[in-house]
């Protein structure tokens, strides 16, 4: 990362960290277009209304300030203030419903672009980073298959990057109706309270989250003991996934009967959502989503499947992708637009894959070639072998100065430029020297090919 970027939680790649971050993007987006979503990019700035709708908090968005508003900020709610959007799904709720007579439904869009938060920062979280979405919304209803398209898309997305040393991916998803069903067949009433609590499981373990549903949500030890029994359940395809929640759920006293049969049912339309995803995914592409009961996504306005994305052997990293399934998010009047989104924190992705994978790229330049100048007076001479080359598709980029030889050829070989192009001189033909191999051979612009290894700019470990 660049020394310059002193500003805590705001990164600078350096060039060759660019060029990581670009063959990331590069290829999600490849993957996202493949299976049918197009692009979009919306404005950076929200109305505070429109950020607070997410169930963020006030400290955690960017506001934003003209000059003679200094000193008077406090004067004005959040609510009608401006400020930077903090993800890209908030937008996109906002952009639908604005854009819903332009847009053939259901959409799916991508979306990679950067977003602002007012997190503290720390190793691979920034206040400042970039997200890539993908998301379906409906009109008026959407199908629950999506909700199994979704998280292999993203798979099959994470699955390509695995040549520049990423781990695999695996999906773990649950539903917020089985949780809210058992929590109530429970006698909690704050649901989204115990859904907060136990999205901290990873972060604090099991005991202090016993300790937080007890103290925060009215829980007694038995009822908190009970969540965290659920919470621990996981399960790789959904008859094994039902077997397990219907025992848990009859240890305490939750059934089709009696008290506890609204809860339940609601519980078991979640049950046979998530069953559905588990075991469709695995028909598709084994072993890549599974059932597991601790997902809890803590934001309050999903609604049904929620994802976290996880890579083998890299537990510190934590979720790289995560998101879920919303029905009232975004609506007009009595008309609402459902949706069920991913998104990848692309930055985090990237800092991992730069520090702890080890990617790099193969060259700084995207240049194959650079075009010595023998004098100032023939750089016309250059350019016009650049031009050539560059019309054929060839990248190609011109000496800075008429120096040494060897300092042009160093010049290029810092930026990892593989090729130097030597102008003929007094009738000779022009030669083009590999400074990898050292090879040397007579070349004409106009045909001349590179090496296909060496044209590619890649990434590599």
């Amino acid at each position: 990362m660049a020394k310059g970027a002193s500003i805590s939680g705001f990164p600078e790649w350096l060039p060759s960290e660019r060029v990581v971050e670009q063959r990331v993007i590069d290829t999600l987006r490849e993957v996202f277009e493949l299976n049918g979503f197009v692009g979009i990019e919306t404005r950076a700035v929200e109305t505070g209304a429109s950020l607070l709708k997410k169930g963020e908090t006030s400290k955690e968005i960017y506001l934003l300030s003209r000059l003679q508003e200094v000193g008077h900020e406090s004067d004005t709610p959040v609510e009608e203030r401006l400020g930077l959007h903090f993800d890209l799904t908030v937008p996109l709720s906002r952009y639908v419903v604005e854009n819903s007579g332009a847009l053939a439904f259901p959409f799916k869009r991508w979306q990679i672009q950067k977003v602002w938060r007012g997190e503290r920062p720390q190793e691979g979280r920034f206040r400042e980073f970039v997200q890539a979405d993908i998301d379906v919304i409906g009109n008026g209803d959407l199908p629950d298959h999506y909700e199994v398209e979704l998280p292999l898309v993203m798979v099959a997305a994470l699955e390509r990057l695995r040549e520049y040393g990423l781990p695999k991916a695996t999906v773990h998803a649950n539903n917020r109706k089985l949780s809210e069903g058992f929590y109530r067949g429970l006698g909690l009433t704050d649901v989204e309270g115990v859904l907060r609590e136990i999205d901290k499981l990873d972060k604090i373990g099991a005991d202090e989250v016993a300790k937080l549903l007890v103290s925060e949500c009215g829980a007694n030890e038995d009822q908190a003991r009970a969540c965290l029994e659920l919470a621990s359940l996981t399960a790789a395809d959904g008859t094994e996934l039902a077997e397990r929640f219907d025992a848990l759920a009859a240890a305490h006293g939750i059934t089709s009967e009696g008290e506890t049969a609204e809860s339940y049912a609601l519980a078991k339309q979640g049950l046979d959502t998530l069953a559905m995803i588990v075991d469709e995914a695995a028909a598709i592409r084994p072993g890549s989503v599974i059932a597991d009961l601790k997902i809890a996504r803590g934001l309050d306005y999903y609604t049904g499947s929620v994802y976290e994305t996880f890579l083998d052997g890299a537990a510190s990293l934590g979720s790289i992708c995560s998101g879920g399934r919303y029905d009232n998010l975004a609506s007009q009047g009595n008309k609402k637009y459902p949706g069920v989104g991913l998104s990848i924190g692309l930055s985090r992705l990237v800092s991992y894959m730069l520090h702890t994978a080890g990617a790099h790229a193969s060259r700084v330049s995207p240049a194959v070639v650079m075009v010595a100048v023998w004098s100032e007076d023939e750089r016309a001479a250059s350019n016009r072998i650049a031009n050539t080359l560059r019309s054929r598709g060839i990248a190609a980029d011109v000496a800075p100065t008429a120096a040494k030889l060897g300092k042009q050829i160093k010049y290029a070989d810092k930026l990892g430029i593989p090729y130097v192009w030597f102008p003929g001189q007094e009738g000779a033909g022009d030669e083009v020297k590999n400074i990898v191999s050292g090879d040397q051979l007579e070349a004409d612009a106009t045909s001349w090919e590179p090496d296909t290894v060496n044209a590619r700019q890649t990434v590599v470990m």
